[in-house]
């Protein structure tokens, strides 16, 4: 499964150990080895913190895009970039 590559990937480019990411996840260091390991799914609510601490989005984590940004569905722009269009126009 590619999201368990990436779960260690993310954690290891920045520079992080297992207990460092459970701390974050207020679950154990053996915890989040299972999940790493794919002994454990990982629960939606613990992608969504991942998602949200490395600013890559939860396609990127599960291996469902190679984009580590997420994008807009209908033109495949970066959403930061979608929502700052979208307000620019109704200023």
């Amino acid at each position: 499964m590619l999201y368990l590559q990436r779960l260690r990937d993310l954690r290891e480019d920045h520079d992080l150990q297992q207990a460092d990411i459970a701390k974050l996840l207020y679950t154990t260091q053996a915890q989040y080895s299972r999940y790493e390991r794919g002994e454990r799914e990982l629960p939606i609510h613990h992608l969504m913190t991942l998602a949200d601490y490395y600013g890559v989005s939860a396609d990127y984590i599960l291996g469902r895009t190679n984009s580590s940004r997420p994008v807009c569905p209908k033109c495949g722009c970066p959403i930061s970039y979608t929502i700052a269009n979208k307000n620019s126009r109704q200023g």
